[in-house]
């Protein structure tokens, strides 16, 4: 059911709609990941480490309310129910426990690139369907390229 009428066609809506889910439920689980191990890093660099891991989940946290706002502004139902996350995610599983520092930069460097290369489809499927939410993808990518920068930095 449609509660808000898009102005794309059913073509475009159904590609641009599926490119925001996938973008929200990338996005939620990467806030999840990094929180997970931001509550669980120790080693030497913990501090430095646990507060950049905030930045991740706070631009995570933020840019997913943006697509979900996106799609609702399309006429499309956001989903970021733990288990259409779970079932959806292009993220491997956060690690249990005590994470080291050096491993919690290892795990944010591999979500972070799982979740670029994804948007980075989504750059692509959209351009012709939807220069709108192209752009918030466009804008997404490169938040999340200069914090996946800073991390491989930091595993050198």
């Amino acid at each position: 059911m449609y509660v808000v009428k898009s102005p794309l066609s059913d073509a475009d809506l159904k590609t641009v709609s599926e490119a925001l889910q996938g973008a929200l439920v990338d996005l939620v689980d990467l806030s999840l990941v990094a929180k997970q191990v931001h509550w669980n890093v120790v080693g030497p660099r913990f501090r430095s480490v646990h507060l950049q891991l905030d930045e991740v989940v706070d631009v995570a946290r933020t840019h997913s309310d943006t697509v979900a706002e996106r799609a609702s502004a399309l006429g499309v139902s956001p989903d970021g129910r733990a288990a259409t996350v779970a079932a959806g995610s292009g993220i491997g599983a956060a690690p249990g426990g005590w994470v080291k520092d050096s491993d919690a930069v290892g795990t944010l460097v591999a979500a972070l690139g799982a979740v670029i290369t994804r948007m980075r489809e989504r750059v692509t499927a959209t351009g012709d369907a939807d220069p709108v939410s192209q752009d918030i993808f466009i804008g997404i990518t490169g938040d999340l390229e200069k914090h996946h920068w800073m991390f491989q930095a930091e595993s050198v």
